[in-house]
């Protein structure tokens, strides 16, 4: 596919949305696998909402997913500036030559009038969009309006005849004119709306390819109508391909929004998300590489991905199968580079210990047992916190469980047994405890679990007797001592 071009244009309103990075990724891998251009574009004209926080959070987050792009922020290109808080002469220009060409113009109707004639269409069971009351006014109905104070918006005059597009995802899609009204594209205070603005944007940046979400479809003719026009007055060259990608929906078949917690992308960046298993999972809502292969790279997707091939039905967002493909890329990741990333979640503020009481080679020597266990990074801390911390972290929920009648005896003859141990190898480790719970009539499973919670403080975690051997010793038959000192009390 030659010069393919295609854009990312999100708001900078509060944090980036999961279903706001799926639409990303289709995008740049469309780009990518097509040896094109992804142009990424902030969409930023509403002051009331938008922010530089945000703004940067956004940079920011493409960054952390992988993202790169070849014109917008911080590279340039030659559309630039490609903020639209920056680019409103031009809204104002092609706005002016829209209604010198006859292609929109001047409504002066007031909310009041419109809801009165709306309510008139729904009780008479005509269609409730605008009636065109103010399309071909004269020039004396104008300056009558004018003369009241009244500001007029800007309309765009949609053709009489029914609109029909080829959707790249759901295919030949029909609007009969009754369903798409004349609609505004400025405001009575002169400022452009999202209406004119974005398919100005994707005109002058020679956009080929729109793929936006499911949300966006009903306004497609609408802007097929305006690329029209546009092409008219020389502004497009032509109208781009549109497809429409499915809705992401959360629980109760409703569609995943912002106010929903698992979609937020900055909770999946701090419970350690790797950005490779996040966008693994989320180019699953909606394409697949193979119907028996959820598990693949980046790359892979690249290679193989076409948007002809994405489903247009609703995607399930299923919190525990992105995890679980979450976990399948942190077991691929090389020993050191799995290490490199657990960094952030080995100091503080996530770290419960103190700096001076982290040791690199017991954290190197167990780094290989808790990548095969662990879902996210963020799950280290809790998994390693018996090596640093000077007295386990007891769960006292976990102490319960294990710690029943009969305990204490167990523990003292695992403890005897553990001394005389060979501590060279967890295999001998293991057959201590194994030892000590058969002289107690205790498969290794019972007998192994006051010995975790004495030492780790947890039921679960990592393999107990290569976590006895990295400890050491010392410590280790120091904390059965302090259980048994406390089964006691």
């Amino acid at each position: 596919m030659a010069n393919v071009r295609v854009r990312f244009c999100p708001s900078p309103t509060g944090n980036p949305h999961v279903g706001l990075v799926r639409t990303a990724l289709f995008n740049w891998a469309f780009a990518r696998h097509n040896e094109g251009t992804l142009v990424f574009r902030i969409e930023d004209t509403d002051a009331a909402r938008d922010s530089e926080e945000s703004y940067d959070q956004l940079l920011d987050s493409m960054r952390w997913l992988g993202f790169d792009w070849d014109e917008g922020p911080e590279i340039g290109g030659p559309h630039a500036p490609y903020r639209q808080s920056q680019r409103m002469d031009l809204y104002a220009d092609v706005a002016a030559k829209l209604l010198d060409a006859g292609h929109a113009y001047p409504c002066y109707c007031s909310t009041e009038e419109l809801d009165t004639r709306r309510d008139a269409a729904r009780a008479a069971g005509k269609p409730s969009g605008y009636d065109g009351h103010c399309r071909d006014l004269s020039a004396e109905q104008k300056a009558a309006y004018e003369a009241e104070g009244r500001k007029p918006i800007v309309r765009f005059r949609m053709p009489d005849e029914a609109i029909t597009f080829d959707d790249l995802v759901r295919g030949e899609i029909t609007y009969l004119p009754e369903n798409v009204p004349d609609y505004g594209i400025v405001r009575a205070n002169g400022a452009p709306l999202y209406t004119l603005v974005n398919p100005v944007d994707d005109a002058l940046m020679e956009i080929t390819h729109v793929l936006r979400g499911e949300d966006l479809l009903s306004s497609t003719p609408r802007q097929i109508a305006l690329y029209k026009a546009l092409t008219e007055l020389g502004i497009a060259k032509e109208t781009p391909a549109f497809g429409h990608l499915p809705y992401v929906m959360g629980e109760g078949n409703k569609k995943l929004s912002k106010r929903d917690p698992e979609s937020s992308l900055n909770l999946y960046r701090e419970r350690g998300f790797l950005p490779e298993g996040l966008l693994n999972y989320l180019s699953l809502l909606g394409w697949s590489l193979a119907a028996d292969r959820d598990i693949f790279s980046i790359d892979e997707m690249v290679a193989a991905f076409d948007v002809t091939d994405v489903n247009p039905n609703p995607a399930r967002f299923d919190l525990k199968k992105c995890e679980a493909i979450n976990a399948d890329h942190i077991r691929m990741l090389d020993v050191k580079d799995f290490t490199e990333r657990c960094a952030p979640w080995l100091r503080a503020p996530f770290a419960p210990w103190a700096p001076e009481d982290f040791d690199e080679a017991k954290w190197q020597a167990i780094a290989p047992h808790a990548q095969s266990r662990m879902k996210v990074l963020s799950e280290i801390t809790d998994n390693v916190d018996f090596l640093f911390l000077p007295e386990p972290a007891v769960d006292e929920a976990s102490w319960a469980k294990a710690m029943k009648e009969g305990s204490d005896a167990l523990l003292r003859t695992a403890r005897a047994k553990l001394e005389a141990a060979d501590w060279s190898s967890p295999e001998s480790l293991k057959e201590a405890v194994l030892a000590a719970g058969e002289e107690h009539g205790l498969k290794l499973g019972k007998a192994q679990a006051p010995v975790r919670v004495a030492v780790t403080g947890r039921t679960v975690g990592l393999p107990l007797f290569e976590s006895l051997e990295i400890l050491g010793k010392e410590k280790t038959l120091a904390r059965v001592d302090a259980a048994l000192e406390r089964l006691a009390a």
